[in-house]
């Protein structure tokens, strides 16, 4: 079961040596949580029932295989155990689902694979027999560093099951991110710069921060709009923003994408993958993939979001996908735009051209430029600043 060689530290590829290629990543979506976070919009499910980790593996055993067809001669570079909460995961499934990728493709001798959990999910000889599996890089869903705001996220942890959690994952894996939530109801930008600081002092090389968005079809959005719920207005949720770009720098941990921070050389490269516009295999309940078709075309293949349809759906064909069309070369290029301005690094436009066919529109670049939402770093690549970061979507409409 042990396919992936555990890491020491000091054996894990810096990611700064590494070519600024998209890699191949294999996503895998474990659908399953023990409560439903009501801020949450994310495909998860409680079960009240114990879910059959058998059954389900050898569903996802089968979907694996039908995209591994698909993707003939990729060699995967990173894994992602997304969720709902893979650490519900026992770690005799989680070792069975790397040996049934490691079946179906090659993979590269440095890969990254990272597994999600919750603190609340979390324990010592759980976390060793991930590390046994093969995976080296964990990712916590932390979201907050006091208990009150963590009672009002509906999380099922408190602070120090969360500091327990960390303390434990930077003693047995390679690598460690966790998930804080800003922008939430009353804070300050004192509060936050407060509690980012005790985040970093805690992270190994990597943080995922997100602001609170509230999501029609959560609890959250119904107290929204029902005037229960106050939250920063856009002027305050922007000072959070610019303070969280600031402190994250000055302490070593940059952004290099609008909601992640990390060391240089310690990014997420799975996540990297979708941003640079590679192609990956997405299986299990509402996955969604990029895989290779024929003449050029990229398919976008989205899978049942409801685990139990998902599982008779693949049980019957290989496949749990409700989606499964090719894009055009124009609709590729919209989306590699949409994906690569979320970076620092921001996008080659030799690419971009390749794909739309045109160049980018001059007049639309230069407005742009003038009002500081954009900037070249050279003849073939433009990024986004910090300030079009805030208002990402309206710079991408412009300039497709």
């Amino acid at each position: 079961m042990n396919l992936i060689a555990p890491h020491k530290p000091s054996d894990v590829l810096p990611f700064a040596k590494a070519p600024a290629l998209p890699g191949f990543g294999v996503y895998i979506h474990w659908p399953f949580c023990a409560a439903k976070c009501p801020y949450c919009d994310f495909n998860s499910h409680v079960r009240r029932s114990p879910v059959d980790q058998p059954r389900y593996v050898a569903a996802f055993e089968r979907e694996l295989k039908e995209a591994a067809r698909r993707s003939k001669g990729e060699t995967v570079t990173s894994i992602f155990f997304g969720g709902g909460t893979p650490s519900l995961m026992a770690p005799e499934t989680v070792g069975a689902l790397m040996d049934a990728v490691a079946a179906n493709w090659t993979i590269a001798p440095d890969a990254e694979v990272t597994l999600e959990a919750n603190p609340s999910s979390v324990e010592a000889s759980r976390f060793r027999g991930y590390r046994a599996a093969g995976v080296n890089r964990v990712s916590l869903g932390v979201q907050a560093l006091n208990d009150p705001d963590l009672r009002r996220l509906g999380r099922l942890h408190d602070v120090n099951a969360a500091l327990e959690a960390i303390r434990l994952a930077r003693e047995i894996f390679p690598r460690l991110s966790f998930d804080l939530i800003y922008a939430r109801p009353n804070q300050t930008v004192e509060a936050w710069e407060a509690e980012l600081n005790q985040a970093i002092d805690l992270a190994a090389d990597h943080l995922s921060l997100y602001q609170l968005t509230i999501e029609m079809g959560t609890p959250f959005f119904d107290l929204y709009k029902a005037g229960k719920l106050k939250v920063p207005d856009g002027e305050l949720s922007a000072e959070l923003y610019e303070a969280t770009q600031q402190l994250t720098a000055v302490r070593g941990l940059p952004a290099y994408e609008i909601s992640n921070h990390a060391v240089p050389g310690a990014e997420s490269r799975h996540n990297l993958t979708y941003w640079r516009y590679g192609y990956y295999a997405g299986v299990g309940p509402g996955a969604h993939g990029r895989l290779k078709g024929e003449n050029g075309h990229r398919h976008a293949i989205a899978n049942e979001p409801l685990p139990e349809t998902w599982l008779k759906m693949v049980e019957s064909w290989d496949s749990g996908a409700t989606t499964d069309e090719p894009l055009s070369l124009e609709e590729q290029a919209d989306e590699l735009l949409l994906m690569g301005l979320r970076l620092t690094e921001g996008i080659d436009l030799a690419r971009w051209r390749k794909l739309a066919g045109r160049d980018i529109d001059r007049a639309s670049e230069a407005d742009l430029a003038t009002h500081g939402m954009i900037e070249r770093l050279g003849p073939d690549r433009i990024r986004a600043t910090p300030a079009g970061m805030l208002v990402l979507d309206a710079v991408v409409a412009d300039l497709a």
